[in-house]
């Protein structure tokens, strides 16, 4: 690294961190830095879509944080995989391309944030995406940097899904992420030529020969570096010796929900008294870093199944398919190994009176237990019943002063006890869709039989075994500056401290009715653009002056 000082330091390659030192380079004036504390992404793990179902067994290209114990979920610890790599979680998550609800926009804006309503982020959508599936309409786009297909062979299971949701009530759809979110369909997916298309692929890859692009991976931040309340740089461990980049303009922070609160706890900037337990020195008191954190919660109900050429499984047969598909998608990029497992995907209301789907259902090709840490022997099916809207809240607080000690992630599942009820619901209009009759020619035992009217008993079940979908959000929550718990405000400037942006998913004021990469990428977006705003306003400041 030759130069230390830049126009722009993003810390985290993430989704968001990729989106934005892309964007920014694309002006030849303007220099970026992109620190990244994971390695780069060329990976066959990660190239490879199924090879996701790899990393959190193998515990590769992830951060591998666990929570502090649940009462919700009967004292256990969940499992908090992230991305720990160029790309961040986009290139080790299931690449489902969802954007949520309309709803979930326009309530941000009503919270106070103008400008991220649907209608002002439904172009930034659309600016971001390249729809192999729908091509250029109202709700789509063409052209743009993140390829979304759908996948070139899925199993023929997803037929009987989609048969099944139909039998118990929930219609096709053509598009969940057009005129209505409702219904189900074949997922869509961020993959090109049967590639994953991660934020990494997408938005960097392209553009590594830019002169005024410097991407440094293996640089685990340790603090932003303040002058006073203004950030003007980064203190990052690379290869065992600290070293720091110094930003002209902003520190951009990109390190997810996790990452980010913890970075600006561990830079003096947070809960004061949080701080003062660590000997941190607080350098602004700002009480919502780290609250507010809230996740999509999971039931995930498992069927075995005889029928081995439409699912994945543990047996000699099936080691066998994986090794000849190996071969078949380096040659033509075709086959199993171009599945993301979570191949289909539907929008349902256990609250008839809710004002849109508060359910997510995913169908997995392959049995999903504890993250694919726990093996079973034989061929599965999985069905993820996912919680949309959840009530339950909880923190990111620091373990100690020491960067590299993992955050202390308490979601507070299953606290709220109308997310219980909810999800009991959830889950019995699950089960109810996999014991459908189109199910019948795929059906075993369930691995964890339940009882379908027996709340009681469901409850102990969720509590037993639900976990994260992987969506945490909203720990440097967005808002109006008479919200006592907000860290950003609609430009998602931090408050109280100067030339310093949060852009990442925890900005959003309330998690979205559906996964969360795609939103992500759509917030660094519009964050780039209110970057260059800013920056083009500085330098023509600037050059005011001087004449």
């Amino acid at each position: 690294m030759q130069n230390k000082t830049f126009d722009y330091v993003v810390i985290g390659g993430g989704a968001a961190g990729c989106v934005v030192a892309s964007r920014l380079t694309e002006n030849p004036e303007i220099s970026v830095c992109l620190l990244e504390a994971g390695g780069p992404d060329s990976s066959a793990f990660i190239q490879a879509p199924l090879g996701f179902a790899a990393t959190a067994a193998l515990g590769i290209h992830n951060w591998n944080y666990n929570t502090v114990a649940q009462p919700g979920l009967n004292g256990r610890q969940g499992f908090q995989p992230r991305g720990k790599v160029m790309g961040g979680s986009s290139s080790v998550n299931a690449m489902v391309y969802t954007r949520g609800n309309r709803l979930d926009y326009d309530n941000w804006a009503a919270l106070g944030n103008p400008g991220w309503a649907f209608n002002d982020v439904l172009p930034i959508f659309k600016r971001a995406e390249n729809s192999e599936c729908f091509g250029a309409n109202d709700y789509h786009g063409a052209g743009g940097p993140l390829n979304v297909s759908y996948l070139r062979s899925p199993s023929s299971i997803n037929q009987a899904f989609l048969d099944a949701c139909v039998e118990q009530g929930v219609p096709r759809t053509n598009d969940y992420n057009g005129a209505s979110q409702l219904g189900c369909a074949p997922a869509q997916v961020t993959q090109k030529n049967g590639e994953r298309c991660s934020a990494a692929k997408a938005y960097i890859t392209p553009h590594l020969g830019r002169p005024n692009l410097t991407v440094i991976t293996e640089a685990h931040t340790q603090r932003i570096l303040l002058e006073g309340k203004r950030a003007v740089g980064a203190e990052f461990l690379k290869a065992g010796q600290v070293q720091q980049v110094q930003a002209n303009h902003e520190v951009i922070l990109s390190g997810g929900a996790y990452g980010s609160p913890q970075l600006l706890m561990l830079s003096g900037i947070g809960p004061a008294a949080h701080l003062r337990q660590l000997g941190i020195r607080v350098v602004h008191d700002l009480a919502g870093v780290g609250q507010n954190l809230h996740d999509h919660v999971t039931a995930v109900l498992i069927y075995r199944t005889q029928r081995k050429e439409a699912t994945f499984g543990l047996s000699w047969s099936g080691l066998v398919k994986i090794v000849r598909s190996i071969f078949e998608w380096r040659k033509h990029r075709k086959g199993i190994i171009t599945s993301n497992v979570a191949e289909s995907q539907a929008f349902l209301f256990a609250d008839k009176t809710a004002p849109s789907p508060d359910i997510q259902l995913a169908l997995c090709t392959g049995i999903v237990d504890d993250h694919t840490r726990k093996n079973h022997l034989g061929h599965g099916y999985t069905l993820h019943v996912t919680l949309m809207r959840p009530k339950s809240r909880g923190s990111v607080k620091l373990q100690s002063a020491n960067a590299n000690d993992a955050p202390l992630i308490d979601p507070n599942f299953l606290s709220d006890p109308d997310d219980m009820a909810s999800l009991i619901k959830g889950t019995q209009i699950g089960y109810d869709i996999m014991q459908s009759q189109a199910f019948a020619p795929y059906r075993g035992k369930m691995l964890y039989p339940m009882e379908r009217n027996n709340p009681l008993q469901i409850e102990q079940f969720l509590r037993d075994r639900a976990d994260t979908e992987y969506h945490p959000c909203s720990t440097c929550k967005m808002g109006p500056a008479n919200d006592p718990t907000a860290v950003v405000d609609p430009t998602l400037q931090v408050y109280g401290v100067e030339n310093l942006r949060v852009v990442d998913a925890s900005i959003m004021p309330k998690l979205v009715s559906g996964n969360t990469n795609a939103p992500t990428i759509m917030i660094a977006e519009k964050a780039s653009d209110m970057i260059k705003a800013a920056y083009d306003k500085t330098v023509l400041t600037t050059a005011t002056i001087a004449a």
